[in-house]
C-alpha cells in the first residue's frame, strides 16, 4: 500500500512539474526580454498601439509632402517670393516650437492627439518643401534605403533585446552626437563649406539617427510606460524622418 501510494504521489508531482514547466516555457515564449516582470500581453499591446500611431503619422507625412512636391505653383512661390521663403522658414521652426507643449502634455488626452496632429502636419509641410527642389530619383533612393534600414534595425533590436542585450548605454553618446550635428548644421547654414561637407553631414546624421532607432526601440520595449505612447511614437517618428533627410543630403551631394 505504501509503495502504491508513493507511486501515485510521484506521478502527481511529475504532472505538476510538467505543468509548471509548460507555464514557464509559455511565459518565456511571449516575454520580450529576460527576467521580464510585467505582463507580456500588455507590453505587446502597447507596442502595437505605438506602431499604429507611427504608421498614421508616416502616411499623413507622405501624403502632404507628396502634394507639396507635386504642386509646381507652390515651388515657384517658395523659390521666387520673399513671403514664400518666410513661410518655409516658419514651417521649419514651427515643429521645434510645437514639440515643447507636446512633451509637456503627451499624457493628457485628447490634447496630446491634437498637438500630435499639428506637429505631424507641420513636419510634413517642412519635409515637402525640403524635397520640392530635389530630384525624384534621389527622393526614391532615400525613401527605399530609409525603409530598409528602419525595418532591419527594428527587427534586430527586438531580436537582440530578447537575448538579453540592452542599448541604454547609447543615450549619452547619442546626446553628444546630436549636439555635434546641430552645431555642424548651423555652421553649414551660415558658413557654407561646399557639397563635400553636406555629404559628410548626411553620413554622420545617417549613422546617428540609425543608432537612435535602436535606442528608442529598446526604450519602447523596456522603459516607456503605458501612458507614454504619444512620446514613444514621436521619438521613433523623428528618427525615421531625420534618417530620411540625412540620406537625402548624402544622395543629393553625390548626385550634384
Amino acid at each position: 500500500m505504501k509503495s502504491k501510494t508513493g507511486d501515485v504521489e510521484n506521478r502527481g508531482g511529475d504532472i505538476e512539474n510538467r505543468r509548471d514547466g509548460d507555464n514557464e516555457s509559455g511565459r518565456d515564449a511571449t516575454a520580450l526580454y529576460p527576467n521580464m516582470l510585467e505582463s507580456p500581453q500588455l507590453r505587446w499591446a502597447f507596442i502595437r498601439k505605438v506602431y499604429v500611431i507611427i504608421l498614421a503619422q508616416l502616411l499623413l507625412t507622405v501624403g502632404i509632402a507628396s502634394a507639396v512636391f507635386l504642386a509646381k505653383p507652390m515651388k515657384r512661390f517658395v523659390a521666387e517670393t520673399k513671403l514664400g521663403s518666410a513661410i518655409f522658414i516658419v514651417l521649419l521652426v514651427l515643429p521645434l516650437i510645437l514639440i515643447c507643449p507636446l512633451r509637456a502634455y503627451h499624457k493628457r488626452h485628447p490634447v496630446n492627439f491634437v498637438l500630435l496632429g499639428l506637429f505631424t502636419v507641420t513636419m510634413a509641410f517642412g519635409l515637402g518643401f525640403s524635397c520640392a527642389f530635389t530630384k525624384e530619383k534621389i527622393i526614391l533612393e532615400s525613401a527605399i534605403l530609409t525603409s530598409v534600414v528602419v525595418v532591419a534595425l527594428t527587427l534586430y533590436t527586438f531580436w537582440a533585446v530578447k537575448r538579453g542585450h540592452d542599448f541604454s548605454f547609447l543615450g549619452p553618446f547619442l546626446f553628444a552626437s546630436l549636439l555635434v550635428i546641430i552645431v555642424f548644421a548651423l555652421i553649414q547654414i551660415f558658413f557654407p563649406l561646399g557639397k563635400l561637407s553636406w555629404m559628410i553631414f548626411g553620413c554622420l546624421g545617417s549613422i546617428i539617427f540609425a543608432a537612435f532607432i535602436v535606442y528608442d526601440t529598446n526604450n519602447l520595449i523596456k522603459r516607456f510606460s503605458y501612458d507614454e505612447y504619444i512620446w514613444a511614437a514621436v521619438s521613433i517618428y523623428l528618427d525615421v524622418i531625420n534618417l530620411f533627410l540625412s540620406l537625402l543630403y548624402v544622395f543629393g551631394a553625390g548626385d550634384g
